[in-house]
């Protein structure tokens, strides 16, 4: 124990000591590229590959967002990631009177393939790598993508990318769910199966922890939640016939990363190291590619303040190096004005350069892993297993990720831990600069990105207009094909290809499942 007048703990609950020696590390990891991956899933990590910079974008209409994403591209991003807006995320069209004062606003409203048109006009999809946060709709929103970059010449087999398609945590953590949590679960395994067939490029699911770490959970239960809802999908691919060393390595995660700089260094390489454990000894995978964890990061908005907001630019260029420590594929840096509002070009591009920076001046991808052997992070690394092993062990135990959620475990867990870091907060316990440290109470007078409503209306328009062009016999047609597989057991994604083919809406073909799975209500 610490000899310290008071012990510093983190919120995994790991006391960190004054002074570590050769006994924290017992046993030296094996060699980056080789099982387990703790120190990273390539031999060399960056010296033979960058992670991508992907930056996360998305506001009001199509057109606007493209402008953002052409921006990005131009200024040096390797990758594109999508932001929806809610009614999307909610299988939701613009026109929906639910979605009324929510289109547009925290992402890209997408309702029909020609909205889908115009968000990757004159962007080669094959030539670059796709990241879409979409869960609940996540098929749907892929086959839009598929067809689209059909309709262009694009070879389906050569499309990269990811779609989030992690519904677990949704019910766990965020809460755009649509649909109860099984009849969820077979719309992902039934994207698994269609993208072995027909895009064997695209990365069929992004497990999440980095929205359970927004909502409150520690680092160790971010680790813990993430890998058994990874388990559940696994086991429920492996249950529909698929070959785990097959689909697998298909599966990505993503990960927040916090400002505890050393613990979430160590939190990458633990968790990297859990995901191939298990994969082997609980599936009997075998494909090294199977076995190798592959991550994006995102820097945690939740850590973002609104008071003294330049501050955050510090924040995001450490997170964004606990990221790059701990071996990340792929990044994306926040805007130091995403707490008051989506960033503007000025901050997009500053985080895009915080990246750049990262990569090109400070030497921190020279060599792989440049804190194995640091006798603090070997331990922290150790520890923060252990710790995810123990929620493991009691989701197991109830039956699995999906009981456990369905039984509001994993909610309260996440609920308790967030409590008590607003206690910590509250009382100055847990410092926050230039919020309960080192205030100052002048303005920030920032200009911010602002929304304009003619452009939220203009969407709304098209979609009444794409409507009422509707063949709607035809539409009557495959939605009711639709309908008819739901409650079937056959693969949905064809006839929702179809549908969409034939003119149907993101909010028409989502209608249509509800009528026969019904809609999730949240455990209290």
């Amino acid at each position: 124990m610490s000899t310290d007048e008071h012990d510093i703990v983190t919120d995994s609950g790991i006391t960190i000591e004054p002074v570590y020696d050769a006994s924290a590390v017992p046993t030296p990891p094996p060699p980056p590229g080789e099982y387990p991956f703790t120190r990273g899933i390539h031999p060399t990590m960056y010296r033979s590959r960058r992670w991508t910079m992907r930056q996360y974008a998305g506001f009001s209409s199509a057109e606007e967002s493209n402008r953002r994403y052409r921006l990005l591209l131009e200024r040096g991003t390797t990758g594109l990631s999508v932001a929806f807006d809610l009614p999307t995320q909610l299988g939701m069209d613009s026109d929906d009177p639910r979605a009324f004062g929510e289109v547009g606003r925290v992402g890209v409203a997408i309702s029909t393939l020609d909205d889908m048109r115009r968000l990757f006009d004159g962007i080669d999809q094959e030539a670059v790598t796709t990241s879409m946060t979409i869960n609940a709709p996540a098929s749907l929103l892929l086959l839009m993508y598929q067809l689209v970059a059909e309709e262009r010449g694009a070879d389906a087999a050569k499309l990269g990318g990811t779609i989030q398609n992690d519904i677990l945590k949704e019910y766990a953590a965020r809460g755009t769910y649509i649909f109860p949590p099984r009849p969820s679960m077979r719309l992902v395994t039934d994207t698994f199966a269609y993208c072995a067939s027909e895009l064997p490029a695209w990365n069929t699911i992004s497990v999440s922890g980095y929205h359970i770490r927004e909502a409150g959970s520690s680092a160790a239960q971010e680790i813990a939640f993430t890998l058994a809802n990874g388990i559940a999908y696994v086991e429920a691919a492996v249950a529909a016939g698929l070959d785990v060393d097959t689909f697998a390595p298909r599966i990505s995660f993503f990960f927040a990363a916090h400002s505890n700089l050393f613990e979430e260094a160590a939190k990458f390489r633990a968790a990297r190291r859990m995901w191939a454990t298990i994969l082997k000894e609980r599936f009997g995978a075998t494909n090294p590619r199977a076995l190798a964890m592959r991550f994006h990061t995102q820097t945690g908005g939740v850590t973002l303040t609104a008071q003294q907001p330049l501050n955050n630019v510090v924040r995001v260029a450490y997170q964004a190096l606990s990221a790059v420590l701990g071996g990340t594929q792929s990044l994306h840096t926040n805007g130091f004005d995403e707490a008051l509002a989506i960033p503007t070009e000025a901050s997009a591009t500053l985080a895009l350069r915080t990246q750049q920076i990262l990569a090109e001046e400070t030497g921190v991808a020279a060599t792989a892993d440049p804190l194995a052997g640091s006798y603090f992070v070997e331990s922290l690394t150790d520890q923060l297993e252990a710790k995810a092993r123990e929620w493991i062990d009691r989701i197991d135990a109830q039956g699995g990720a999906v009981v456990a959620i369905e039984r509001g475990f994993m909610q309260e867990a996440i609920a308790e831990n967030a409590y008590h870091r607003e206690l910590a907060r509250s009382s100055g316990d847990e410092i926050v600069v230039g919020v309960n440290r080192y205030r100052e109470d002048a303005s920030t007078g920032m200009e911010l990105h602002r929304i304009d409503p003619e452009v939220v209306a203009a969407q709304v328009r098209r979609v009444r207009a794409w409507k009422a062009a509707q063949d709607h016999e035809e539409i009557a047609r495959v939605l009711g094909a639709v309908r008819d597989t739901a409650e079937g057991t056959h693969n949905l994604l064809p006839p929702m290809k179809r549908a969409l083919t034939a003119g149907a809406t993101l909010g028409q073909i989502a209608g249509a499942l509800r009528e026969v799975f019904g809609e999730h209500r949240a455990t209290t």
